[in-house]
């Protein structure tokens, strides 16, 4: 029988060599076949737990909207994209604080997302993929697809404002010509108005009394408004009250208990003065009041001695926070802790002294009254380019709100606070 020979040395082996040659190599497959299926087990085991514990996961389906379903990837990427905004102004250190808001956010996002393109597409108004392509090159640097969905959604909005609801809002409305003035008391705008019957003028008393004032527009013609402008977007209800339904003329004081305005009056009682090593001591009662009108009041019912104390009357009236929580009483203060408008008296005052009021330009106060004027009316006045950009965006929001209310819109979210943690945790982790 020929012997096999080593081609590449050209060497013979015996009978006895070969054949511990083959066994040599039968064990090395063998060693083979066992390491193969070695790695193939602890593959499988860490495979199918990333499958079960990560892919699964991410394929499963947590908001439907109608026929469209979302499954928990989408999801935990919209977490990213908004985290990522707030991360910029909150850092990154605060992502779990943050995140908490961002997990609710997104899942309203989401919903509504869908159900105004699904709302937009039934009146023929959609944006094609390579719209929202040509969009996102427009970023400096370009958006990635992650952004898809949310310039699509913005883009849609502005098309149905643009194409839809600007043949829903007309061009022309009744509208009232008005001036206003605000003014921090009942008696403060009986006087004024008394000034204005005999003859002053509106604008020049507003440029000198008002603490905020609706008077003439950029064109020096005293502003034309239509109903939902004053109460809506400049939140003035009581103005619109009181505008639609008045003729021509001066109103009556109006009271404003929202409004807002820079400037309030301080009542301080010292109630006695102490040294210690480092100087002089004060221990001080105060109170932040609206008006001068309303502190002259209060100074009458502390010297009528009818039982009332400031602390009482501070917490009742104040609108100065620390006040009237803790009942007027700000305990020992050096000259330095006392805030600026009412050093002066409490320096000089001896205990038990109350002062009169102190106007401090520097706070916030609310409440207030407005006279208007009511200059001219119009049936059909043509609506000005910025009233109709909030009428036709005050469309849009109504317009969504009957998306969410129809009841052949079915929304359903199947995230519990457990999948909403795992999402986090990967929004956060990746």
């Amino acid at each position: 029988m020929a012997k096999k020979k080593d081609e590449k040395h050209g060497r013979k082996f015996t009978r006895h060599q070969l054949a511990r040659w083959q066994q040599q190599k039968k064990r090395q497959r063998i060693f083979l076949i066992l390491g193969i299926g070695v790695i193939a087990v602890v593959g499988g085991v860490i495979g199918g737990g990333w499958y079960r514990d990560e892919y699964q996961p991410m394929q499963e389906v947590v908001i439907e909207v109608n026929d469209t379903e979302f499954d928990m990837g989408y999801y935990v990427d919209t977490l990213k994209i908004y985290g990522k905004q707030y991360q910029q102004i909150y850092g990154e250190s605060q992502s779990l604080f943050y995140m908490q808001s961002v997990a609710s956010q997104a899942v309203t996002a989401i919903e509504q997302r869908e159900l105004i393109k699904q709302g937009a597409m039934a009146l023929g108004i959609t944006v094609s993929d390579s719209e929202v392509s040509e969009e996102l090159k427009k970023n400096d640097p370009p958006l990635g697809n992650d952004f898809r969905d949310l310039v699509r959604g913005d883009m849609l909005n502005r098309r149905l404002l643009d194409e839809y609801f600007e043949q829903e809002v007309p061009q022309f409305a009744e509208q009232r010509q008005i001036m206003a003035m605000f003014l921090e008391s009942e008696s403060q705008a009986a006087a004024v108005r008394e000034r204005l019957e005999a003859g002053e003028d509106f604008t020049e008393l507003a440029g000198e009394l008002s603490l905020e004032s609706l008077t003439v527009t950029e064109g020096s013609e005293a502003g034309w408004y239509l109903p939902g402008i004053l109460s809506e977007k400049l939140r003035l209800l009581v103005l619109e009250d009181y505008v639609f339904a008045a003729g021509v003329g001066v109103s009556g004081p109006l009271y404003d208990e929202a409004r807002t305005k820079g400037v309030g009056y301080w009542l301080v009682k010292l109630v006695d003065r102490d040294e210690d090593e480092q100087g002089e001591l004060f221990n001080i009662q105060v109170m932040l009041l609206g008006s001068e009108e309303e502190a002259q009041d209060v100074i009458g019912r502390l010297e009528l001695g009818a039982g009332e104390d400031f602390a009482g009357i501070a917490s009742e009236l104040s609108q100065d926070t620390a006040s009237k929580e803790d009942g007027d009483d700000l305990d020992w203060l050096n000259p330095e802790e006392i805030a600026a408008p009412l050093r002066d008296f409490v320096l000089a005052a001896e205990p038990g002294a109350l002062s009169g009021p102190i106007r401090d330009d520097a706070v916030v106060t609310k409440g207030g009254y407005w006279l208007a004027e009511v200059l001219g009316i119009e049936d059909s006045r043509q609506i000005s380019e910025s009233d109709r950009d909030f009428l036709k965006g005050r469309a849009l929001d109504e317009w969504v709100s009957s998306l969410w209310d129809d009841p052949e819109n079915v929304v359903e979210s199947y995230l519990d606070d457990e999948k909403i943690a795992w999402a986090i945790d990967r929004a956060i982790g990746s």
